[in-house]
């Protein structure tokens, strides 16, 4: 479980970026709304503490239970099913533990990289057969259908983007992936092409679950339409406010009644819109650091996988790297109007601390995953076989 680690291999480059985006974020959520800025420092700490707690684990002794995580995630996931799940604006999303409400769905996201890291690494010779591709489909199926009819299409999406990509990178033959989009591609744009015109309605188990994001497309789609007006009002203020801080923005905690934060233009400014605060009060040159700080967390876990020691290292970072930028990507889009409004949170920016935790802890195994290199594994060798040595020469003594 715990191993023996040499302080110089621990990725300080990381944890200092993770450091000072988390900083950022909690000055912003601060300037958003003050209510909510003592806990997400409380979140980043604890979440913090989390990290280096699970960076000490060795992720190959958490790979054993992985079959007992993705239970476990499907036992949460059920749990939102049976009227103990709270349910706000419509969604059923959180579990109310005392004081305190969670998440299943974003605890979700880590537990099926764990799984799915394990799962690739043991078919890694039988990876491109169709009972192998159609086996983690079907376990991918499972926890996406409690999922959606949560309704959460954008988790929806997030967890298939990270699964396609950890398919991808345990080595899914090319001729299948180009069979899967020449297929998928056209299906989305003819779909995408129905769903935007003004009279079509969705069938009544459908329109429950997703017509909500149907709304936000269209609206997204032709936000001059009289009908979409109202619901373009937040991603158009966000976009103003964005402009408005021009190079260097307007300061933190700036008191202009004008300002989309001030003045309460943007709702969910300290959540799904704080990338809007961003751009307001920190200017283009703020909003350029935080999506450098970003890519670099995930240039970073892209580096450790590379050198993890097996496929299962590798896909843990790698997964836990395209999560992090497949969400800021959905996050800052929606925004800036290049996507329609999600909800998706800003990673270690916005506040949330299911969120946060869930975030810290993904980094904590691509930690432990960077410990863990081939030059950690050639040594731990090295040493085992020295010492089997000693020990075959003392008993011939």
């Amino acid at each position: 479980m715990l191993k023996r680690y040499k302080l110089k291999n621990y990725n300080f480059i990381l944890v200092i970026l993770l450091i000072t985006i988390s900083v950022i974020g909690i000055l912003l959520v601060g300037s958003a709304d003050k209510t909510y800025q003592p806990r997400q420092l409380i979140g980043v700490i604890s979440g913090l503490v989390l990290m280096v707690v699970v960076s000490l684990i060795d992720y190959s002794w958490i790979l054993n239970f992985s079959w007992i995580l993705y239970v476990l995630n499907l036992i949460l996931l059920i749990v939102l099913k049976t009227g103990l799940g709270q349910s706000t604006k419509g969604a059923t999303r959180w579990l109310q533990i005392g004081s305190f409400q969670f998440q299943p769905t974003e605890v979700a996201k880590i537990i099926l990289i764990i799984f799915f890291a394990m799962f690739l690494m043991k078919h890694e010779d039988d990876l491109n057969t169709a009972k192998t591709i159609f086996t983690a489909i079907g376990l991918l199926l499972v926890p996406l259908a409690l999922v959606v009819t949560q309704p959460d299409l954008k988790n929806t999406i997030t967890i298939t983007v990270v699964f396609c990509a950890l398919m991808y990178l345990a080595g899914l033959s090319y001729k299948v992936i180009a069979g899967v989009l020449g297929v998928t591609i056209p299906l989305v744009l003819i779909l995408l092409f129905i769903i935007t015109q003004t009279d079509f309605q969705l069938p009544e188990p459908l329109d429950s679950t997703i017509g909500y994001q149907l709304d936000r497309i269209r609206t997204w789609n032709d936000p001059d339409a009289e009908e979409n007006s109202s619901g373009a009002i937040q991603q158009n203020n966000s976009i103003t406010a964005i402009g408005s801080g021009q190079l260097t923005g307007k300061g933190l905690n700036n008191n202009d009644v004008s300002s989309a934060n001030k003045g309460n233009f943007v709702a969910e400014i300290h959540n799904d819109f704080i990338f809007a605060v961003a751009g307001e009060e920190l200017g283009f040159i703020g909003c350029c650091v935080i999506i450098l700080i970003l890519a670099l967390i995930v240039f970073q876990c892209i580096r450790i996988g590379r050198r993890a020691k097996d496929e299962a290292g590798m896909l843990i970072a790698c997964g836990v790297g395209t999560l992090v930028a497949f969400q800021s990507f959905l996050n800052i889009s929606v925004a800036t109007g290049i996507l329609p409004n999600t909800g998706t949170t800003l990673p270690f920016v916005s506040y949330g601390l299911t969120s946060l935790w869930t975030f810290f802890i993904g980094m904590g195994l691509v930690l432990n995953v960077g410990l863990q290199n081939r030059n950690f594994v050639t040594r731990n060798d090295e040493l085992l076989r020295r010492k089997t040595v000693y020990e075959h020469r003392i008993h011939r003594a």
